[in-house]
C-alpha cells in the first residue's frame, strides 16, 4: 500500500489515518510513524534540498511589512525559572520546562512571532542521543556516581527544536591603517663581561589604505536565551545545507522552542561576526608583517534573513537540590553541558597524586 502523503499541516500533533494516534517524527526512518499501529507517512517535499528556501528582507521585518503568510501563531508556555518560550500542542495545558526541568502550568495566549522559514530534521533517534550522552558523561573523571547513574536511569531525552536566524548582506568596507616590514639591525651588547654583537628586530611603519568586500552567507546567530551559548556554539558545526523547506509535520511528537531574541538583537551579534571578519580581510589587503587598522567604514547592502529551527535532544536532571543540563546535536551526536564535580573523588585524587608524590620523593632520596 502506498504511504500517505502529509503536507499543508497546521498542528503539531498528526493523528494517524487508521488508527487515531499521534504520529511522530520518526529520525531513522525520516518519516511519520505511529506507535499505536505502525503505520508511516512520508513528509511531502523532504529530501528535496534542491528546491530553493526564500530569504525574507529585514528592512521589511523591521517596518512590520512581511506578507501576512509569514507569521503565525502558537501557543507557549513561559517558564518562571530560565524563560524559556516552548510551544505547546493540542490540548496541553501543563508542562516541565525541558530546559530547567521547574514544572509549569501555562496560562498564555498565543504568541504571534515569524514563521520558521526552514527545518533541520532530527538525524538521531533518542536512543542513539542517550547513548552518546551516556559516553560523554562516562568520560567525566570528576563526575558524581550518583548523577551519572541517575542520568543512566533517568527519563528520556527531549527532542526541541531551537531556534536560530541566519543573515545574508553584502558589505564593502574603506579601512585606513599601516603595514609593518619587519627588518634586522646589528646591536652590541654585554654578555658574561664580553662584547657580543646579536641582531634586533624593528618594523617598519607606512600608511595603507584601501577597499575590501565580502558576502556573508549564514551567518548563524542562536535566537534563544534558554540554553548557556557556550553549550549550543559548542554543537557546532550545523549542516545547513540540509535544510528542508518548514513543515509542522517534522514536529510530530516532538517540541519546539519560540524564538525570545528579536530580529534586530540576533542582526547586532550578526553584524559582531561580520566584523571581525572583515578586519580578518582588512589585515590581508593590507599585507607586510604587521598591521594597523586605524579604522573601518562598512556599507551594508541586501540584508535578508531566515528563521530556522535546529534539532537538539535535552536531559534537564535535578541532582541533590542542582539542575545539570546535557544537550546532544540531533543531527551529528555532539554532546554538550554542565561539568558537574565531585568533591569526594578531587579528594581522594589529590591525596592519591601526593602519596604518589612522596614515594617519588622517597625513591630519589634512597638511590643518592
Amino acid at each position: 500500500m502506498p504511504d500517505t502523503q502529509v503536507s499543508n499541516l497546521e498542528e503539531h500533533r498528526f493523528p494517524c489515518d487508521r488508527c487515531g494516534a499521534d504520529f511522530r517524527f520518526d529520525p531513522a526512518a525520516g518519516h511519520l510513524t505511529c506507535d499505536h499501529c505502525g503505520h508511516h507517512a512520508q513528509i511531502e517535499g523532504i529530501g528535496r534540498h534542491s528546491i530553493a528556501i526564500r530569504e525574507l528582507d529585514f528592512d521589511a521585518a523591521l517596518a512590520a511589512q512581511l506578507p501576512e503568510s509569514e507569521i503565525e501563531e502558537t501557543r507557549v508556555l513561559s517558564c518562571p525559572n530560565c524563560a524559556a518560550q516552548v510551544e505547546l500542542s493540542g490540548a496541553d495545558h501543563a508542562a516541565e520546562c525541558p530546559f530547567c526541568a521547574t514544572p509549569v502550568v501555562t496560562g498564555t495566549g498565543k504568541h504571534r512571532h515569524i514563521k520558521p522559514k526552514a527545518v533541520l530534521p532530527f538525524a538521531l533517534d533518542e536512543r542513539t542521543a542517550r547513548a552518546a550522552m551516556t559516553d560523554w558523561l562516562g568520560g567525566l573523571w570528576f563526575a558524581p556516581n550518583g548523577l551519572q547513574s541517575y542520568a543512566r536511569k533517568g527519563r528520556k531525552l527531549q527532542g526541541i527544536y531551537v531556534p536560530y536566524w541566519t543573515f545574508d548582506a553584502d558589505t564593502k568596507s574603506r579601512y585606513t591603517g599601516e603595514r609593518g616590514t619587519v627588518y634586522y639591525e646589528n646591536q652590541t651588547v654585554m654578555r658574561d663581561g664580553k662584547r657580543q654583537t646579536i641582531k634586533v628586530s624593528k618594523i617598519r611603519w607606512r600608511s595603507a589604505s584601501g577597499r575590501v568586500a565580502r558576502f556573508f552567507d549564514d551567518v548563524l546567530v542562536l535566537a534563544s536565551t534558554s540554553l548557556p551559548k557556550r553549550f549550543t556554539d559548542a554543537l557546532q558545526p550545523w549542516d545547513l545545507a540540509a535544510l528542508e523547506p518548514y513543515s509542522p509535520a517534522f514536529l510530530a511528537g516532538l517540541r519546539a522552542e519560540g524564538y525570545t531574541v528579536e530580529l534586530q538583537s540576533g542582526f547586532a551579534q550578526a553584524r559582531h561576526h561580520m566584523d571581525r571578519v572583515i578586519e580578518r580581510d582588512v589585515k590581508f589587503d593590507i599585507g607586510g608583517d604587521r598591521q594597523r587598522v586605524h579604522s573601518v567604514a562598512t556599507d551594508v547592502d541586501d540584508v535578508t534573513f531566515k528563521h530556522i529551527l535546529l534539532p537538539i535532544w535535552l536531559a534537564a536532571y535535578k541532582y541533590r537540590g542542582k539542575t545539570y543540563r546535557f544537550v546532544v546535536n540531533g543531527s551529528t551526536g555532539r554532546v554538550q553541558g554542565e561539568r558537574p564535580y565531585s568533591a569526594i573523588k578531587i579528594t581522594i585524587a589529590v591525596i592519591l597524586g601526593l602519596i604518589i608524590a612522596a614515594g617519588i620523593g622517597y625513591g630519589v632520596a634512597m638511590s643518592q
